[in-house]
């Protein structure tokens, strides 16, 4: 294992998800000054308005509203099906992809729409040819005032 894993922990799968130490995780987007819109990963050009130098850091919100998704039957070798991949629209801006867990994948168990919450943990056991533990995020079903996730 490197010695970097050994002092912090797991690594992150992706760069734009960050593990300040002692602190919770978060996703990190680049917003434009110009414009507002959202975008993941660094740039200095904003893609919908073309401003440049006038992107900024910042922390994306942890809800969101499922805007499509995929139910996967069929994966690389060691990877457990069915599993559901879905595009979420992030509260303030922000468009990810990521699996959504605890819900069945079965399309009467998803509603377009639904409220969904982001959650960190381990990247399903997962490590690289130096043995290092990676956190991942996902999106879970947030329940309604009424109990109900849609």
């Amino acid at each position: 294992m490197s010695s970097e894993a050994e002092r912090s922990g797991p690594l992150p799968v992706v760069p734009f998800l960050k593990l300040p130490p002692g602190a919770e995780p978060y996703l990190e987007g680049h917003a434009c000054g110009e414009c507002e819109a959202v975008f993941l990963g660094a740039r200095t050009v904003c893609s919908r308005c073309g401003a440049r130098d006038r992107m900024e850091t910042r922390r994306l919100a942890d809800v969101g509203t499922l805007h499509t998704y995929s139910i996967v039957h069929r994966s690389f070798p060691g990877i457990e099906v069915p599993y559901v991949s879905a595009v979420v629209d992030l509260e303030g801006g922000g468009c990810v992809k990521g699996n959504l867990i605890g819900v069945e994948p079965d399309p009467e168990k998803i509603a377009l729409g639904m409220r969904v919450q982001v959650v960190y943990g381990d990247a399903l056991g997962r490590k690289d040819r130096d043995g290092n533990a990676y956190t991942s995020y996902f999106f879970e079903p947030r329940a309604a005032a009424d109990g109900s996730a849609r």
